[in-house]
């Protein structure tokens, strides 16, 4: 069974920064693209970043040098470091693992960027 469990949301002020954990099971990890899409209310769910078992990475262009997108194929675990975060920013926050066995996703975590 395929579990991909969030962690680290929160409320955050403009300019804070927050670390996201997702941690995996149930599945080859290192082998596994891993993303993360987010949420907004009323707004479809949007990729934010992915990296593949490489290590190679990719990012919605309004994170950019803001986001970045790491991963412990020793941990099983993939994680997303905030910074500078915006406003706009906020959304629920969604792990997500591609591979041999399809398209997996965590629960969300909320991120909730104000003053």
């Amino acid at each position: 069974q395929v579990q991909l469990v969030e962690s680290g949301g929160g409320l955050v002020q403009p300019g804070g920064s927050l670390r996201l954990s997702c941690a995996a099971s149930g599945i080859i990890f290192s082998i596994y693209t891993m993303g993360w899409y987010r949420q907004a209310p009323g707004k479809q769910r949007e990729l934010v970043a992915t990296i593949i078992g490489g290590g190679g990475t990719n990012y919605l262009d309004s994170v950019k040098g803001r986001f970045t997108i790491s991963r412990d194929n020793a941990k099983n675990t993939v994680y997303l470091q905030m910074n500078s975060l915006k406003p706009e920013d906020t959304a629920v926050y969604y792990c997500s693992g591609l591979g041999d066995s399809g398209l997996h996703w965590g629960q969300g975590t909320q991120v909730t960027v104000s003053s």
